[in-house]
């Protein structure tokens, strides 16, 4: 998807941020930035710091998702909130919270929650995911149901990633696609760890899947 003017990419941010507001479960609240030149000088000292990416469109990015969440915790009355990135790539939240962070090329998204152990966030654009990626991402234990075939397996890779996401603060464990499975018809994911995820999702106008993990929620192995 590629917007055509500013105009365009700005009702994309808009209908995305309206279709976030209407998935959003009770306890999360979500939020999403379209991508801006110099964004990336939305990242605080702090977090500046602790990215080493060094390409522009990264660290760009990386403003865009924290500014996005620094927007849902101003609605809490919190601000200058600082997001830092762990040595293990995972955002580092206020004391409190559990939240994460995603991004393609175009726009940005943030989770936060104060009552839930661990949430995992993925955004994708709604477009078929190339074949020689879905090969990879797509195992046995997947089930689509009756999601649109162009673009199930787009969803299985955001759904795994987001479920990997809410996954490892709770465990600590690096999981690939196929330690990941995810059942569409059932709105769920467990990891080879039998670590359960609930998941909730739309396909348009961006794939977003969010994942929510509960520290007791284990599935027999």
């Amino acid at each position: 998807m590629i917007f055509q003017d500013e105009t365009s990419a700005l009702a994309a941010e808009a209908a995305l941020s309206i279709a976030m507001a209407e998935m959003a479960p009770p306890g999360v609240a979500l939020a999403c930035r379209l991508i801006r030149p110099g964004d990336e000088n939305r990242l605080l000292p702090e977090e500046s710091r602790s990215i080493s990416a060094r390409q522009p469109a990264a660290r760009r990015a990386s403003g865009a998702a924290r500014s996005a969440a620094r927007t849902l915790f101003s609605s809490r009355g919190i601000t200058g909130a600082v997001i830092p990135r762990a040595a293990s790539g995972e955002p580092l939240w206020p004391a409190g919270f559990s939240g994460s962070l995603a991004h393609d090329e175009q726009m940005a998204v943030a989770a936060l929650s104060a009552g839930i152990a661990a949430i995992g966030i993925d955004v994708e654009p709604a477009e078929p995911l190339p074949p020689d990626i879905a090969a990879v991402v797509r195992t046995p234990g997947d089930v689509t149901g009756g999601i649109d075939p162009t673009l199930a397996d787009r969803l299985l890779f955001s759904a795994k990633e987001a479920v990997y996401k809410a996954s490892f603060p709770l465990d600590r464990q690096i999981l690939g696609y196929e330690h990941i499975a995810v059942d569409l018809a059932n709105a769920k994911g467990v990891t080879s760890l039998g670590r359960r995820a609930r998941l909730s999702w739309f396909l348009a106008p961006r794939i977003v899947v969010l994942a929510i993990c509960e520290a007791d929620a284990r599935a027999d192995r």
